[in-house]
């Protein structure tokens, strides 16, 4: 009845556009499952076997396709399409780190204005909130644990268990999404897949999502059988199952995704499971991921998204012709990247045409595996497909620039930031075709690996070799630059990050190594100005604000240095986003909100792991807090810097109170610990006598 009450107002008001299908009588609940880097070939329904059983039961009962057409080989790129049914042009995201602004509607909102429960639980870096897909999400889970950076993941199984602990709790009806991130490299499954070795681990790593699915699905039967007396008859429940893109394994020279965009990296498997509704079928065409939300929002009886780029497949779905509408692909990763041309195409029936400087045609039903560029004898097939893409490419974009957020403007220039520059448009022609850059890539992968593996000495020696044959490779730029950093030489590094930004787009990673390598050369006021770059062209990464904090205090801009960590703890409330907030307010001589945040920092961690309890303590001390005080200096470890300071201040609480024994205890330890500490002591009345004693 929610979801009906939802449509019903926006009736009223005059936002339902008219034929708007009405709603079922009974809202369904509905499950999204999204498994990234997943090639249809690894799925039993597809080749054969029995390797993913709970994804194969869904394909079986549902109506499958084997081969979606997936906008984008990247993770954010492509889930911005499939969630608001917009190709990448159009939604303005075209690689990982970007931010979706906040033009497009996403599915999540349109199905919390119907008024469902909403929830979400990613297991990959890429798919932060702070990229911009959380909206409409009343709980955005993306909790990651392994990792760091861009590889920063959760395991399937803990995923999951996140998922199930919320929907035990849930209203119907709702709307989850869950995410699995492990067939993403680096491989690491728990146990192999008997075969290739490269294949052996990815697929591994393909069964450990089945296995997790199947677990899903299964709590949510229990959970349905639990509450049958509530709906008799039992919830109606739509499952859509999908991958964001595919895998190479080798095909075409690409190892793992992102370069190209043939059918190893662009294919992917997508799945319709409603029972009683969508009957068991297999479809024949290639619908595009854009058209997954469009079809969802049909089946659940909700009012359409507008002006989109994907179409409903329910007539296809209800047994009518497959689906013949193009579907727009493209790879900007050799651009952003390396400086080289990007790549878009369309794939159309049995057709798929690359935009390339070098053009490439193929007829996908004769050559699956594209190995035969039959542009040549079919030009006039070329250009027909070339006037699709412009179709998709002439469209006005939809998307409101995520880096220009009028608040987030608003608080950068209180900071004093005046702007580097803003995002680069559309690449230049006459780029270098990235077919013909392949044996460089494979050199530039070389030295990305080694800098991986913290050998940083050897990745110089290949990135050098790099930018021998291409002098201003962006990659080979910022990645030198990298490895420069590591080893200590600064301002060698500093110099080759600004030639890689003023060569390429602007990447925001090697803006913050830019930033990092200034701060190495003491250059606080410079890092700084590169640090509200990076922020404001990633608002939503703590990290980044807290950097920025980092450089204004060193530079003395204490004030300012606040303000941009007290965003960082806003964006995210974590123990170390709030103890650097509390020492950046203590140097500000803010005692009390330092003692504040430093007090909440500790019962977020617990008292065991609270890694400044010295710094507490001195600093309640200071506001004559003291028995507070005496309980966090006792505390104070070894391993903290102010130890030896919070011995001392301890020594001096235990004195004035008359328990001498604790008091030189205490002083003992503080002298120990730094015996400069000595004069400072032998000046104070109330421990000049301890030492005398001693």
């Amino acid at each position: 009845m929610m979801a009906a009450r939802g449509v019903l107002l926006l009736a009223l008001a005059g936002g339902l556009p008219a034929g708007a299908a009405a709603p079922p009588a009974a809202a369904p609940d509905v499950l999204l499952i999204t498994v990234d880097t997943l090639r249809p070939d690894a799925l039993g329904w597809v080749a054969g076997g029995d390797a993913t059983p709970a994804i194969d039961r869904l394909a079986r009962e549902g109506f499958a396709f084997a081969g979606a057409v997936a906008p984008s080989p990247l993770t954010l790129p492509s889930h911005s399409s499939l969630l608001t049914g917009l190709v990448p042009p159009r939604h303005g995201v075209r690689a990982n780190g970007q931010l979706l602004g906040a033009g497009p509607r996403l599915l999540a909102e349109a199905f919390a204005a119907a008024g469902y429960e909403t929830a979400a639980f990613v297991s990959g870096y890429p798919l932060s909130r702070a990229f911009g897909l959380a909206r409409g999400f009343g709980h955005y889970d993306d909790a990651l644990s392994e990792g760091e950076g861009q590889w920063l993941e959760r395991r399937a199984p803990d995923t999951v268990a996140a998922a199930l602990g919320w929907l035990r709790t849930a209203q119907r009806p709702w709307f989850v999404w869950v995410h699995f991130y492990d067939p993403h490299l680096p491989y690491d499954p728990v146990e192999k897949t008997p075969g290739k070795e490269a294949r052996g681990g990815y697929d591994g790593e393909v069964a450990v999502v089945d296995r997790a699915i199947g677990t899903l699905l299964a709590g949510l039967e229990a959970a349905a059988a639990g509450r049958a007396e509530e709906t008799p008859g039992g919830a109606p429940r739509l499952a859509v199952f999908a991958a964001d893109h595919g895998e190479s394994l080798g095909e075409h020279g690409e190892a793992s995704h992102g370069y190209f965009v043939y059918e190893s990296t662009i294919a992917v498997p997508l799945v319709f499971h409603y029972p009683g509704i969508v009957a068991a079928g297999r479809g024949e065409g290639a619908p595009g991921l854009v058209d997954v939300a469009p079809t969802i929002l049909d089946l659940a009886g909700l009012p359409p998204l507008l002006d989109v780029d994907g179409v409903s497949l329910r007539p296809t779905l209800e047994g009518g012709e497959p689906p013949l509408a193009p579907s727009y692909l493209e790879s900007f990763q050799p651009w952003h990247s390396y400086g080289w041309s990007p790549l878009r195409g369309v794939r159309h029936g049995d057709w798929k045409w690359i935009a390339a400087p070098v053009p490439e045609l193929y007829r996908l039903d004769e050559d699956p595996m594209e190995t035969t560029n039959v542009y040549p004898d079919n030009v006039a097939r070329g250009r027909a497909m070339h006037r699709m893409l412009r179709q998709f490419l002439d469209r006005e974009p939809v998307a409101s620039s995520g880096v220009d957020d009028p608040e987030v403007l608003a608080k950068l220039r209180a900071l004093g930031y005046l702007g580097a520059g803003a995002a680069p448009g559309e690449p230049p022609a006459d780029l270098p075709d990235p077919k013909a850059r392949l044996p460089l890539r494979g050199l530039l992968t070389e030295g990305q690996e080694l800098l991986d593996a913290g050998a940083f000495a050897g990745a110089l020696a290949k990135l050098d070799a790099a930018l021998a044959e291409e002098p201003d490779n962006p990659f080979a730029l910022s990645r030198s630059g990298l490895a420069l950093l590591r080893l200590g030489e600064s301002a060698a590094a500093a110099e080759r990050l600004r030639r890689a930004l003023a060569r390429g787009p602007g990447e925001v990673e090697t803006r913050a190594l830019l930033a990092e390598a200034l701060g190495q050369a003491g250059d606080w006021q410079a890092a700084a100005g590169e640090w509200m770059e990076v922020v404001r062209r990633q608002p939503g990464v703590a990290r980044h604000w807290s950097n920025l904090g980092g450089a204004l205090g060193r530079g003395g801009e204490v004030e300012r240095a606040v303000a941009a960590l007290t965003r960082a703890a806003e964006l995210e409330r974590s123990p170390d986003r709030l103890s650097r907030l509390a020492f950046a307010e203590f140097g500000a001589g803010r005692l009390a909100d330092a003692a504040r945040h430093l007090e909440e920092a500790a019962a977020q961690a617990g008292a065991p792991a609270f890694r400044h309890a010295g710094a507490l303590g001195l600093i309640l001390y200071r506001l004559e807090r003291v028995e507070e005080a005496r309980a966090w200096l006792a505390r104070s470890s070894r391993t903290e810097p102010e130890y030896a300071e919070a011995r001392l201040a301890l020594a001096r609480v235990e004195a004035a109170a008359g328990r001498a024994e604790e008091a030189r205890r205490a002083l003992g330890e503080a002298l120990a610990a730094r015996p400069g500490l000595r004069p400072e002591a032998q000046a104070d009345p109330l421990l000049a006598p301890l030492l005398a004693d001693g």
